[in-house]
């Protein structure tokens, strides 16, 4: 450390008086040149420009102008569309390049009928002119003659000559009044027409967001549903929270794009294989599909994640933002009446699966289960096979429904067994049913052991509601129950005969049931079902019940789906209908076929057969003579139209003369004994002694009977 040294002495040297102090002048800054007039404007216009409002308000003036001009194309493509056959063409070119030749023939077939109605309609237009020339001269006729005849009745009433023409004058004058209405209003009218079919036009391309991505508004731009490219799925991927997946994705060169196969279009969606590092379980990924999803800007239902044959790789399907929740359209049962069916060789159109593809789906000698949570559309998808089947001539029916209310009853005249009703009479009742069907099913055994090339009709044993089959607890005269699933069970051990044996004489099993639990659907039987289908599920161990172990591991999850808002969603696992390779199930969004339709193509069905005379029961406290009933409600009428003895039936009885009697059914029951309505100045009306005629014969043979 330095020291300072301090001298004590005085200095003999004077300092230099001479010496000056130099002072340095610092000068000031110059001043800034003025900046020139032309560069602060442009800073000043680039400032305006630039600004967040302007641009907000440049991107609002192009993207409504581009909804008006492109809404202008749309409506002009739709009409094209509409005139042409040029949608057709896309279709067909659109199948052709996917391979699919059979909707490529599909399509081709509705261009020509398109084609055969349009020239049909181009010739009518030939005629169309002359036809209304002469409509409209005998239009004019008629009224001036009606108008005349009528001032003739007001002169007669008058007594003045001249009140002959004053209906036609007064005619002549509204006419004159509205020409005058129509030139008031024809000047606004073009004035402002355009101004209206440009806001039309506007509306097209608002509702199409029929504008570029960077003029739409901010909300919508940034909003869900934005397009899925591999570098949002590597995102996503990498921000699901699984450390080794996430580690790994940084330590690739390429960010993670060697893990992803091509994304795909496929439906309403794209689909996309991910090949997983090593360390990282396909389960892992499964476990954390909602996350997912919302790492996708989706909602969990539009991420379906399946496992395909390749080790470590899941299967992203991934919709379009909200195109789940868009119907798919009628069946195609609904809307082409030469639909068949080939109970053999033949698919049933069931839906569409998520790529948009037609689901159909073989019924040859396959047992069936459907099942799911209530009022989730089990009974309608399960009937929309049966209707499909119906259509087959061969195809015989024994349905029982245990819900009672109606939703087979179109099957009246189809089946030839039919039970309606919830009680536990029913449940016995169907129980029998089943019975006899396992005695068919012997016979048909011994039959083939005989003659090994003998061929059967199809019977399919339908059970609608069938776990109040398996909870029934009544106990039968031989001390058995008709319920539960031990060796014992009556119900239990006639659809494990069927299941074992049923198949291989075309005997076969269908049942419906919801909420599957191991006591009101036995693990026995839902293993016995060769196609097991299911709608939502509350938990993952029913949907393992539903449609087994090796599904649901594999990605099946109908417990996922949504309650009230995925009504006839199935998740479907059967070697009858066609999935994907590598995959053990598939999602399809049924066609719902609602109670009228049902109705039309089960009328299309019974065309088909001979006549079928059902085996009916249905929910009633007591039984009834329904001849004697329409004899007592005619009383002492000679005669009361037919539609008035239904209304009187069903006064008698709302439960038992509910809405299956029609003027068909009470037709069929006086031809049973040798009578039928008939027409009285074009009404059908039944006779009061024809129907005692009925009853004397059917007294008649009765007594014979019992003679004999």
């Amino acid at each position: 450390m330095s020291e300072n040294v301090v001298h004590l002495h005085k200095a003999t040297d004077p300092p230099d008086s001479t010496a000056v102090t130099t002072l340095t002048v610092v000068p000031d800054a110059p001043p800034e040149r003025p900046v020139p007039l032309w560069v602060r404007s442009g800073r000043a216009v680039k400032h305006a420009v630039t600004h967040e409002r302007t641009r907000s308000a440049g991107r609002a003036v192009v993207r409504h102008g581009l909804y008006t001009f492109n809404g202008g194309r749309i409506a002009a493509r739709r009409t094209w569309d509409g005139r042409t056959g040029s949608r057709y063409e896309r279709m067909i070119r659109a199948a052709e390049a996917a391979g699919n030749l059979e909707a490529a023939e599909e399509w081709e077939e509705r261009l020509q009928r398109f084609r055969a109605a349009r020239h049909h309609r181009r010739m009518d237009l030939l005629h169309s002119p002359v036809d209304a020339a002469k409509g409209v001269a005998v239009g004019a006729g008629m009224s001036v003659g009606v108008l005349v005849a009528l001032g003739v009745v007001l002169a007669i009433s008058t007594g003045e000559v001249g009140d002959v023409v004053t209906p036609l004058s007064a005619t002549i004058d509204f006419i004159a009044l509205l020409i005058r209405i129509v030139q008031i209003v024809w000047g606004p009218a073009v004035t402002i027409g355009p101004f209206l079919a440009l806001l039309a036009l506007w509306s097209v391309g608002r509702k199409q967001q029929a504008a570029p991505q960077w003029a739409l508004p901010a909300n919508v731009r940034s909003g869900e549903g934005e397009p899925i490219t591999p570098s949002i799925v590597v995102k996503a991927l990498r921000d699901l929270g699984i450390a080794p997946l996430k580690n790994a994705i940084k330590e690739m060169g390429d960010a993670g794009a060697s893990m992803l196969g091509p994304i795909t279009i496929a439906g309403c969606g794209v689909e996309v294989d991910v090949t997983l590092p090593s360390g990282v379980a396909t389960d892992e990924v499964q476990k954390r599909r909602r996350k997912l999803a919302e790492n996708l800007t989706r909602h969990e239902h539009e991420v379906f994640i399946t496992i395909p044959q390749a080790a470590r790789t899941v299967r992203l399907w991934i919709a379009d933002s909200g195109a789940l929740d868009e119907p798919i359209g009628p069946s195609p049962l609904v809307i082409d009446e030469t639909l068949t069916a080939d109970y053999k060789k033949g698919k049933a159109p069931w839906g569409q699966d998520l790529r948009g593809d037609a689901a159909t789906i073989s019924l040859y000698q396959r047992h069936l289960l459907v099942t799911g949570l209530s009022n989730q559309g089990k009974t309608a998808a399960l009937r929309a096979l049966a209707l499909w089947l119906a259509l087959d001539r061969s195809v015989q029916f024994w349905i029982a429904d245990l819900k009672g209310i109606g939703d087979w009853a179109m099957f009246d005249g189809i089946a030839q067994v039919l039970i309606e009703g919830p009680s536990d009479d029913h449940v016995i009742q169907a129980t029998e049913m089943v019975e006899d069907a396992v005695e068919e099913m012997n016979r048909r055994i011994e039959e083939r052991r005989r003659d090994p090339n003998v061929v059967f009709e199809p019977l399919i044993v339908v059970v609608d509601e069938a776990q109040l089959a398996f909870m029934c607890p009544v106990i039968g005269d031989d001390k058995r129950p008709y319920g539960g699933s031990k060796a014992t069970s009556r119900y239990f051990m006639a659809v494990r005969k069927i299941h074992n044996q049923g198949r291989a004489v075309d005997v076969l099993m269908w049942q419906g049931t919801q909420d599957p639990t191991d006591q009101n659907l036995p693990k026995l039987v839902r293993e016995g079902a060769h196609t097991r289908a299911s709608l939502v599920l509350g938990t993952e161990s029913q949907a393992r019940m539903a449609l087994g172990d090796k599904a649901v591991d594999g990605g099946a999850a109908p417990h996922l789906l949504r309650q009230g808002l995925d009504k006839g969603t199935l998740v479907v696992a059967s070697d009858g209908i066609a999935i994907p390779a590598g995959q053990s199930s598939i999602t399809v969004r049924t066609h719902f076929i609602d109670d009228e339709p049902a109705a039309e193509i089960a009328a299309r069905a019974k065309a088909l057969r001979d006549g079928v005379t059902t085996l009916r029961v249905v929910d009633q406290d007591e039984e009834r003579d329904a001849l004697a009933d329409v004899a007592a409600v005619i009383g002492d009428e000679a005669r009361l139209r037919t539609n008035e003895v239904l209304k009187r039936l069903h006064a008698l009885d709302p439960k038992v003369y509910g809405d299956q009697w029609t003027n068909d059914r009470l037709k069929a029951l006086l031809e049973e004994h040798g009578e039928e309505p008939k027409k009285s100045h074009g009404v059908m009306v039944v006779h009061r002694d024809h129907v005692a005629r009925a009853l004397a014969n059917r007294d008649t043979d009765g007594s014979a009977s019992a003679a004999q």
